[in-house]
């Protein structure tokens, strides 16, 4: 009997980005300042476009690096090591989890949750602080090229909260008795808060990233009044952290915000991210906002996948010149970079911002 073996062959493509790290451009561009040159960020890449545009497999931190410093970031995003459902309560139903123990998404549950009454909370085993790692933040500072940074993120307390219950029994507790949420959020909520905390603390982290959806692209996921118990307090506590600190915070949602941009504001924020751009028109934010708040992102992440070229080239080259041309503006995909981008098309993205003068 013969055994099939099957492998990825790497076949890495010439490239005309040339690394050239400057974190302190990237927070001017946060700032609202205008930057030595254009900006690009992105909350997530896929890894397997980051093996593509690569040439091999990601085995490491230091590959993790290598990857960012080549595609032209001026930094490695980070997370704190956590497991949120250590026990793997419920695990093989509804709800999966990362390998770093945040919640998968793919599909999220809309009705049953892995938690839905009190008894199950009890039960529940979360994390405690004293568990969370922060050791690759160390190792990372030890092995960035020159003038790169570290952007330390984390997010979705609210989210969490209503995926642990499944969302339909988290609407309905809205209207019928709000004391599970209110523990749960409060559990989450404390945990995340922590972790910040300690990511603000540390000399070799320049920014702060918060994100946690609260839309959809016809509007809120849940009336302002309950983000208002549930979402804003603790990004409230997120942006006084951010500001003590004297570090950038970014923050990130998908969907229309306009029915909550002045609050998101108040909170402390410098720049959100990544304004979807079949939910919110790019110039029209820049021109309601002005320079008190910094834009990321907004290429379609559908043009990123089927279109071409030309066309990404003229998306950017647009961002730009109507949104960044006084700073304030990051080039960026307008949500993340998942496996079925066209790793050409991306390319051209970064390539273009990378080669505008200002």
């Amino acid at each position: 009997m013969f055994k099939i073996v099957t492998f990825r062959i790497f076949v890495q493509k010439k490239i005309m980005i040339i690394p050239n790290p400057n974190i302190e451009s990237l927070i001017k561009a946060l700032r609202n300042q205008k930057p030595d040159s254009v900006s690009i960020a992105e909350l997530g890449v896929h890894p397997l476009v980051k093996e593509k545009y690569l040439g091999r497999k990601i085995l490491n931190l230091k590959d993790e690096i290598d990857f960012w410093y080549k595609a032209g970031y001026d930094y490695v995003k980070l997370q704190p090591a956590i497991d949120f459902n250590p026990a793997k309560i419920k695990s093989d139903t509804n709800l999966t989890y990362n390998d770093d123990g945040t919640v998968f998404r793919k599909w999220a549950s809309e009705s049953s949750g892995v938690i839905t009454s009190l008894k199950e909370f009890e039960e529940y085993i979360f994390p405690q602080t004293n568990e969370i790692e922060y050791e690759n933040f160390e190792e990372a500072s030890k092995n960035l090229p020159e003038g790169m940074g570290i952007i330390g993120q984390y997010g979705d307390i609210f989210t969490m909260t209503w995926e642990m219950m499944g969302f339909e029994n988290f609407s309905f507790a809205l209207f019928e008795d709000e004391s599970l949420i209110q523990m749960i959020n409060e559990k989450i909520g404390e945990i995340v808060l922590n972790m910040f905390s300690n990511m603000a603390e540390m000399d070799c982290v320049n920014i702060l990233w918060y994100s946690d959806d609260i839309a959809y692209t016809n509007g809120l996921m849940v009336s302002p009044d309950t983000l208002e118990k549930y979402f804003f307090p603790w990004l409230e506590k997120i942006g006084k952290i951010a500001k003590k600190f004297d570090k950038p915070l970014i923050y990130h949602s998908d969907g229309v915000l306009f029915d909550v941009m002045e609050r998101l504001i108040e909170c402390g924020i410098s720049a959100l991210h990544p304004i979807e751009p079949k939910a919110m028109d790019i110039v029209e934010v820049k021109k309601r906002y002005r320079d008190r708040i910094a834009l990321i992102g907004n290429v379609d992440v559908d043009l990123l996948a089927r279109g071409t070229k030309d066309e990404i080239r003229k998306n950017v080259l647009f961002n730009i010149e109507n949104v960044g041309l006084n700073g304030g503006y990051c080039v960026g995909s307008g949500n993340s970079i998942p496996e079925y981008v066209s790793l050409d098309n991306y390319i051209t993205m970064i390539e273009t911002a990378k080669s505008f003068s200002y």
